[in-house]
Order: structure tokens, then sequence, then C-alpha cells
């Protein structure tokens, strides 16, 4: 009983062993494989892979964060179900080719001679004939007209009769089996190319990412990638006169960091560009040096143009600052004080700044652009700001209706080089920091030159720009002096009593001319603020007190007395520096326009300083990808077994052709039929040549 039992159970073993390789064989799962796999490529095609976790976290939010995560999308071509369908498709390819490649050989070779003369009459291309030739001379004749139409043809004696069986396409089933292999070679090509040796060192050998910072020779060895490593795709960030023997390797929580057989000397960066100022070519004049043999020796890389050396490419990916040192003039963008400083920094580094109301923050370096090619044609400016739709939107514009942003529009090709700009972090000391940018030259948008300075919050967002109109000799100084001004109450003061004089200069009019002084004084107090909410929107606020049939009314008389105060303010402001009156005309009344959008904006700056770039000395540096790839051979030759499968299957047509040939009055009788896996047009003219050309006789 139990020795039958345990046959059953060995024999139920076998069967389930038996359908599950019939399964993962079968063509049905390796299309789901590769389904699978097209749409793995597809989610690691649109989201960015390997970026820093917190770009992650600002753009789809900490929930979809984690979900995400859990999911590997970050890394698709390194999660771990993503190696697992590789694996099985390999293995369900691999068993497909094992299971009936040696069946398809076989079948080649085959001249199906087993057939019998009433299967040949079942056929639909068949052909009866009687010839006065003798059976086995009539025999010979169809061999050598069947090999004169290209058939490879076999004699076989059958009782009382002679069956030629011939064939011709019988390369066919090679596409079957170059197809199947090329996906499993691409597939393992793939995989030898793919970050599994890095994870494997990751799993099994203790490598891990390096997330701090710090110079890159003092980096441990549990982050560093050893010259052995099989297959890597890194980068190396090299300023000119500067050396590198290292590729650094993004992960998702840091980097790591890649040894390299070679040290590269960056000897010169080149860049050329169009009228337009879009960069057009840019390369680098290295010495290579071999750690092994010493040897030296010069290259220029190119895009499109790699170094190859020793099993290694060196392509030019891009370029970077390589640290610029950068000449500032600071100008204080809170309180009453216009007084200026000089501060300098370099790109990458940092430069403390301590201000005059006790705060301390940090300036880091973080960017400098020596051309900037902007969009700046009529009615297409890539920072135009959306148009006041409504009343409370007449009042309350903030950063995001008045400042525009750097994103460019592609379908224009008016393109303009504006000019330098600096790109920094101001951190304060709890740790908090937002990242502003800053153009060196005035820029002409709308027909108004002004000072463009951006800011965003996180590093994901595009970049707002506040737009500080350019005074007379084209430089910041009016504006500042005016927003200064606008934060002294005693400058406030005097600014109402001169507009309330110039507005009723008639005698006896003293208490309406008070009145009048006292509104002005209080509008521009609005208007200044109390420190964080001001400019438009403390107007609106103040305008939302008032009866809604009376605000439009209300907030005409109020614009029209702020707007003339502060003409008078900027009047005041001038006079007590020193300087003459500005001339009441179009020019410098477009400017206080300008320059009243501007002082509303400025309160959604979040910067107690402006930064304005005087002077600076670019240090250009080349970014370069290093690749050891020693798969890619493998995924050629994958991919020429491919194009040699798809062309035997689509382009070779396999026919089987028999001719029974049996004794006859007077002669032989003849039975042909003819069969192929396709029937095609081609096929049947075939078929109509050969009934005319093999019933002939001698």
């Amino acid at each position: 009983m139990s020795t039958g039992t345990t046959g059953i159970e060995l024999k139920t073993q076998r069967r389930s062993l038996a359908e599950f390789v019939e399964l993962v064989s079968s063509m049905r799962f390796a299309i789901s494989l590769l389904t699978l796999i097209a749409v793995a490529s597809i989610i690691g095609t649109v989201l960015k892979q390997n970026e820093p976790m917190p770009n992650y976290v600002n753009q789809f939010g900490p929930f979809w964060f984690t979900v995400f995560d859990k999911l590997s999308l970050y890394s698709v071509y390194s999660a771990w179900w993503f190696l697992v369908i590789m694996g099985f498709l390999v293995a369900s390819t691999s068993l497909c080719i094992v299971r009936n490649a040696p069946k398809m050989l076989k079948d080649m070779r085959s001249w199906r001679e087993t057939v019998r003369e009433q299967s040949l009459r079942n056929f639909h291309h068949k052909l009866e004939w009687q010839a006065p030739l003798p059976r086995a001379v009539l025999a010979q004749q169809m061999v050598m007209r069947l090999k004169d139409a290209g058939y490879g043809a076999k004699v076989v004696e059958k009782d009382n009769a002679t069956l030629v069986a011939a064939k011709r396409g019988a390369a066919n089933k090679w596409g079957y089996i170059f197809a199947h292999g090329a996906i499993v070679i691409i597939c393992v090509g793939g995989l030898l190319d793919s970050e599994m040796p890095i994870r494997v060192q990751q799993w099994f050998f203790g490598k891990t990412p390096f997330s701090g910072s710090g110079v890159i020779a003092d980096i441990p060895a549990q982050h560093r990638l050893s010259l052995s490593n099989p297959t890597f795709r890194g980068n190396t960030m090299i300023p000119e006169g500067s050396s590198s023997n290292t590729a650094i390797i993004p992960q998702a929580d840091g980097v790591l960091i890649q040894d390299l057989p070679i040290t590269i000397l960056l000897k010169k960066f080149h860049i050329d560009f169009y009228s337009t100022g879009m960069p057009k070519l840019f390369a680098s004049d290295v010495v290579i040096t071999d750690h092994v043999t010493g040897e030296s020796f010069p290259a220029t890389i190119k895009v499109n143009q790699p170094l190859l050396y020793k099993g290694l490419a060196l392509y030019q990916s891009s370029f970077e600052d390589g640290g610029s040192k950068l000449k500032l003039t600071g100008f204080p963008m809170t309180g009453k004080t216009t007084k200026r400083f000089d501060i300098g920094g370099e790109v990458g580094g940092s430069t403390p700044l301590e201000r005059s109301d006790g705060n301390s923050y940090t300036v880091e370096w973080s960017g400098f652009r020596p051309f900037n090619v902007e969009n700046l044609s009529a009615g297409q400016d890539v920072r135009a700001v959306s148009k006041a739709e409504s009343f409370n939107d007449k009042f309350a514009v903030g950063l995001d209706k008045r400042l525009g942003s750097a994103a460019k529009n592609a379908n224009n090709k008016d393109l303009k080089n504006v000019g330098p700009s600096v790109q920094y972090k101001l951190r304060d000391k709890t740790g908090q920091a937002r990242e502003y940018q800053n153009y060196m030259q005035p820029v002409t948008v709308d027909g108004t030159t002004v000072f463009l300075a951006g800011m965003r919050v996180n590093p994901s967002d595009p970049f707002s720009y506040l737009r500080i109109p350019a005074d007379d000799n084209y430089s910041v100084n009016e504006w500042m002096r005016l927003r200064a001004a606008l934060q002294d109450p005693a400058l406030r003061q005097q600014a109402a009593k001169r507009y309330a004089a110039r507005a009723m200069p008639q005698a006896g009019a003293e208490a309406l001319r008070g009145q009048l002084q006292e509104s002005a004084a209080k509008s521009l107090g609005i208007f200044a603020g109390n420190g964080q909410e001001g400019g438009f929107l403390a107007i609106s606020r103040f305008l939302e007190k008032i009866p809604a049939a009376e605000q439009e009314k209300a907030a005409d008389i109020f614009m029209k007395i702020l707007n003339g105060s502060l003409w008078d303010l900027w009047q005041a402001a001038r006079a007590q520096d020193g300087l003459k009156a500005i001339e009441a005309d179009d020019k410098h009344g477009r400017f206080l326009q300008l320059a009243t959008n501007a002082l509303s904006d400025s309160f959604f700056y979040g910067a107690p300083v402006y930064l304005q770039l005087d002077d600076f000395t670019e240090i250009k540096a080349s970014v370069l990808q290093v690749t050891r790839s020693p798969g890619k051979s493998v995924v050629y030759l994958g991919c020429l077994f491919l194009v040699i499968g798809v062309f035997s299957m689509f382009y070779i047509r396999e026919r089987r052709l028999w001719v029974w040939i049996k004794d006859g009055e007077g002669g032989s009788e003849a039975l042909m039929a003819m069969s192929t896996q396709r029937k095609t047009l081609d096929f049947e003219k075939e078929f109509e040549n050969l009934k005319a050309k093999l019933p002939q006789s001698a």
C-alpha cells in the first residue's frame, strides 16, 4: 500500500513538473514576459531613474513616493522583480529552444519519405500524368528538373513504386532558432551591462552608497568599487588643468566611487556657439595616463566621438562650472538702509553672510553660466506673466501672477543670449534655504529693460523672476533707493506732505490738504507693509473691508493717491541723498510703474539681500561619461542573430514536393503533390510553373 502510494505521488510530481515546464516554455508565457518588460521599460523611460530621493518626494508627495519606492520604480532596471522577469524570460526562451530545436533540425534533415500514395491524393495542390518513360528513367528526370528549379531531391524505392522526395527553403526553421536564441543572447548581454554586478557587490561584499560629502580620495573602501568591477557607467567632472582617476556612479541613496585604471587630465575644454548663442560643439583635450604601463598619450573627446581604450569608453557628456571666481555687490532688501557691500565666492563653495540685524546666513554658490539663451521675442517672453482677469487679481498680484518661469518655448526660434547669470542658495541658521538665480545684465522684456532676479523654494520648481527696472544708468540703484525710502516712516511722511501740497496748491485748502496728506501717508504705510505682507496684497486686504459696491471706486482713488505719493517719495529720497529731482516725463513715469510692481513682488522674494554679479573669472569643467560594457558585443551578436532569424522566418518559405511514380501501360504513371507552411501568391505561381514543367517528357 505504501509503495503504491509513493508511486502515485511520484507520477503526480512528474506530471506537475512536466506541466510547469510546458507552461514556462510556451509561447504565450514568453509573450507575457515580453509585455511586462515593455511596460517596465516605458516606466523607466518616463520616470527619471536613480535621482536623489528628495527629488521624488517633491515631485510625487510623501504617499506616492512611498508607494513607488516599494515597487522600486526609481531604479526599475535593477529592481528585483525586473531581474526575475528577465531571468524567467531567458529560462523560458532557452527551454523553447531546447524542446523544439532538435525536432526542427531533425525535420530540416528529413525528406518525409514515409508518405503514401493515398495521402498524396488528399493534397490540395496535386497533379497526375502519364509518361512514355520507364519508372527509373522518369524518376531521374524528375530529380534533374527539381534540382534545376532549386529543390534538393532524393529517390526512395517503394513496393512497386518509386518516390522522389524534394524540399526547398528548409532553412526557414533556422529563423525560429536564431530569433529565440537572439532573445537569450540580448537578455544576457543586457544583464552583463546592467547594475546586476554592482548589486551583487552590495548584497554580498558589503559595498554601500556614500551619502556624505568630502574629498573623493578620503572616501572609505566600502563605498568604492575596485578595478575588477566588470561593468559600470559613471560620470567624472574635471576642471581645466585638473585630473581624475575615479568615476561617480549615482545611486538612489548616494553614490558609489569607481576607481579607474587610468588618469584623465583635462588640458582644455572647447565650446562653440551658433549665432543665437546656443552651444554647437563642445570637446575636451585630454591626456590619458595608464596606471599599469605608465604611458601617456593625448586625445580629443567630442560629442559622438568617444575615446575607446582597453575596454573603457569615454564620452563627452556635458560641461559644468569648474569653480569660477565670482565678485558681486549686495543690496539690502529689508529695512531703510541702502548701504551696499561687496561679496565674493567660488562656484561649489560657500561664503558666510552677516547682516546688521544680527541674522547670519550662508551663501552656497551652486552655479555660474557665462551665457543664457532665452526666447525673448515679442509676445513670447519665456517669463511672461498671466494678466489680471478679475477685480481681486488686480490688487492681489503675487509671485504666481507677476513672475514667470524659465521654461523655454521650443516652438519659437527667436532666441537670444542674455549674458551671464549666477545661481546660489541662501541658507539661514536653521538650515532652511531658498535658491536664487540673478542675471548680470539687464534684459529687454516687452519693450522695457529690467534686471531678472529668480527665486524658487524647491529644487524641482521652476524659477520665478522678480523684474527690477533698470534706471537711466542701467543699474538697480534708483529702485533700491525707492525700496529703502518706502521702509522709512519719516520719508513716507515727507512724501505725503509733498504730494498733498502738489495736489492742492491753492490757498485756503489747508483742511483738505491735511486730509489728503493723511490718506497719502496711510496708502504708503499699507503698501510698505509690516515686513511680511505688503504691496498689492496688503492693499487688497484693506479694500476687502470696504462694502463691495464701493470697492472699485475706492480702489481707483487709492491707487491714484499711491502712485502720486510714490513719485514724491522717490523725489524725497533723491533729495535726501543730495541728488536733483527727476524730470516728470513718460519715461520716468513708466519706470515708476515698473518699480511699483517690483516693490509689490519683492515681499515674495524671500531674501534679505539681492546679489548682483559684477565680475567673474570663468573656469570650465568637462563632464565625461566613463563606461565599461562587456555586454555590448554580446548584444550586437544577438542583434545579428535577430536580423538573421527575422529574415529567415519572413523571407524563406519551406516547400515540400513528392512525386509518386509507378509502372503503367506503355510507360509510367506519376502523381505529384506539393505543400508549404504559408500559401501565398508566389507559391501558387511556383506550383503552376512546376505543373507545366514536370510532366514534359524527354
